[in-house]
């Protein structure tokens, strides 16, 4: 069980989120973002070790040609008390935090204990958790899968210009988390397994999107 701590983090995660989205192939909003927290979730650590917590920010579109209103982004992180081997390349930055001290904070894209973790949410395993309160089921985060078995594994990551996607090796499935989210919680065609959830609008609005998929290549 996630433990929330009502404590400070120095910078904090929008802070160090506004430095570090600009440099990523899937961002869609100004070099210099004014970004504003907008919902997400956290799933547990069986091992009570990393925090685990998919973020939704919002930023004003970066002006280009057919980018209008508020850009939504998926951004998931982990929270661990030591770097994480081999993950340099995926690390957000770090911070202090007023209870546990050092925080190194990354891309959970990245992350075995995130990946593992979605895996679970999509088959059934787990539960969504309430992004700021500690043992509450997350109700508006709805999944379903229809796979025969439990997903073997995932290979690296990789990046478009939307999502980021695990192939799933010795199938024909992907694992699509999407990085830009689009109103609409109807998944595509071949979808095998899905996470849906809300997020808060600057308008006031709550609109429903899938945030990831497995499905068929």
């Amino acid at each position: 069980m996630a433990l929330i701590h009502r404590t400070t983090l120095k910078p904090t995660k929008l802070e160090l989120l506004a430095g570090w989205l600009p440099t990523r192939p899937w961002y869609h909003g100004p070099a210099a973002p004014e970004l504003a927290k907008a919902g997400g979730f956290r799933l547990d650590d069986p091992a009570g070790e990393v925090g685990i917590e998919f973020m939704i920010v919002t930023t004003e579109a970066d002006g280009t040609e057919g980018t209008r209103g508020p850009v939504a982004h998926l951004v998931p992180l982990t929270y661990r008390g030591a770097p994480l081997d081999g993950a340099e390349h995926a690390l957000v930055g770090t911070a202090e935090h007023g209870v546990l001290g050092t925080r190194w904070v990354y891309d959970g894209c990245h992350d075995p204990v995130l990946t593992a973790g979605l895996l679970a949410l999509i088959e059934g395993r787990t539960r969504a958790q309430a992004q700021s309160i500690t043992d509450t089921p997350d109700r508006e985060v709805a999944r379903s899968y229809a796979g025969g078995g439990p997903v073997p594994g995932l290979g690296a990551p990789a990046d478009t210009d939307e999502s980021t996607e695990f192939a799933v090796p010795d199938s024909d499935l992907v694992l699509r988390l999407r990085r830009v989210l689009t109103p609409g919680p109807t998944p595509p065609e071949g979808t095998v397994g899905h996470v849906t959830g809300a997020w808060d609008q600057p308008d006031g609005t709550r609109p429903r999107a899938v945030f990831a998929t497995l499905q068929a290549r």
